[in-house]
C-alpha cells in the first residue's frame, strides 16, 4: 500500500519573456517512484521536496516517464546516474529520451538543451496493457495515449491516473502529432472505471467528475481547430494557413509558434503530421 501521491510544481522559462510550469508525481511507498521528471537541474526541488517529507534520493528507484518533451525528461539523467533508478518509457518516445540531439534536429524549440539537459538510457520499454510490479502489492498499469507525442504513455495506480499531457486544454498552446490518436486517447480516459482522481502534467489533481468536463472541452476544441483548418484551407503556403487559423483562434500569437504549426499542419494532412513520422 502506497503511503500518499504528491505534486511537485516545477517552474521554468521557455524565453526570458515566456514563463511555464509542470508538474512531476512522487509515489510514496515503502521506495519513492516518480511520474515524470521535470526539466533540468530541477533534481534540487525534487530531492528538497523529498527531504521535507522524510524522504532522499536514494529513495527513489523508478521514474516513469509520460513522453520525450524536455519539461518531462529533464532530470531523468541526473537521477539515473545518481542513485541507479530504472527509467521507463514507449518505444516512439524511447530514441528522443536516449539522444536529444536528434530530438533537437527535429523538434527545435528555444532553450531546448536548458531544459532537456542529458540524454538518458530507457532501461524499461513499456507498452499498452503493460503492468509494472513497485514493490509487492504495488503495481502501475500502462495505457497508451498518444496523439499530443508519438507514444505518450499514461499510468495507473490503483484508483490514480497520471495522465501527463494527454489532455488538451483551452488556456494552452494545442500541440497535436495525431489528431485521430488524440481523440482515441481521450476515449481511453473518458472509459476509465474506478477512477478516483486524474493527474495531469499541466494542473491540479482533478475528479474523476471534474476530468470529464474537462474531456468534453478538448473534444469541442478539437472540433473547433479541425472545422477552423478545413475552412481556411485553399492549398497556401503552411505558415499562411497557420496564420489564418491564428487570427480566426483570435490567438494570432500562435502563429508564431512552430508546435502550433505543426498542430495545424496535423489537422491538414487528415490527422497526423509528416506522414506519422513527427514524435513529439
Amino acid at each position: 500500500m502506497y503511503k500518499g501521491i504528491h505534486q511537485i510544481k516545477i517552474d521554468f522559462n521557455v524565453t526570458e519573456k515566456i514563463k511555464r510550469y509542470v508538474y512531476v508525481y512522487v509515489i510514496e511507498a515503502k521506495c519513492c517512484y516518480l511520474i515524470d521528471s521535470g526539466v533540468y537541474g530541477c533534481e534540487k526541488q525534487i530531492i528538497s521536496y523529498l527531504e521535507s517529507i522524510g524522504r532522499k534520493a536514494a529513495d527513489v528507484k523508478k521514474i516513469f516517464l509520460t513522453h520525450a518533451h524536455p519539461d518531462h525528461i529533464g532530470s531523468a539523467a541526473w537521477f539515473r546516474e545518481n542513485t541507479g533508478c530504472e527509467i521507463y518509457a514507449g518505444e516512439g518516445e524511447r530514441r528522443w529520451i536516449e539522444n536529444i540531439d536528434l530530438q533537437f534536429a527535429e523538434r527545435p524549440i528555444p532553450n531546448f538543451y536548458n531544459l532537456a539537459g542529458l540524454s538518458t538510457k530507457v532501461d524499461h520499454v513499456v507498452k499498452d496493457g503493460d503492468t509494472v510490479m513497485l514493490e509487492p502489492g504495488l503495481e502501475i498499469s500502462v495505457y497508451r495515449t498518444a496523439g499530443h507525442s508519438a507514444d505518450e504513455m499514461s499510468y495507473r495506480l490503483e484508483d490514480v491516473f497520471f495522465i501527463g499531457d494527454t489532455v488538451p486544454v483551452r488556456t494552452d498552446i494545442p500541440i497535436f502529432v495525431n489528431i485521430r490518436e488524440v481523440v482515441a486517447s481521450l476515449q481511453v480516459l473518458r472509459r476509465a472505471e474506478g477512477i478516483r482522481c486524474f493527474c495531469p502534467a499541466w494542473d491540479h489533481i482533478y475528479s474523476a467528475e471534474e476530468m470529464q468536463e474537462k474531456i468534453g472541452d478538448a473534444e469541442e476544441l478539437i472540433k473547433q481547430l479541425a472545422t477552423l483548418v478545413a475552412e481556411s484551407d485553399e492549398g497556401q503556403e503552411p505558415s499562411e494557413l497557420t496564420r489564418l487559423v491564428s487570427e480566426k483562434m483570435r490567438k494570432p500569437m500562435l502563429c508564431e509558434n512552430p508546435l502550433f504549426a505543426r498542430t495545424v499542419d496535423a489537422f491538414r494532412k487528415g490527422g497526423r503530421t509528416e506522414s506519422g513520422k513527427e514524435r513529439a
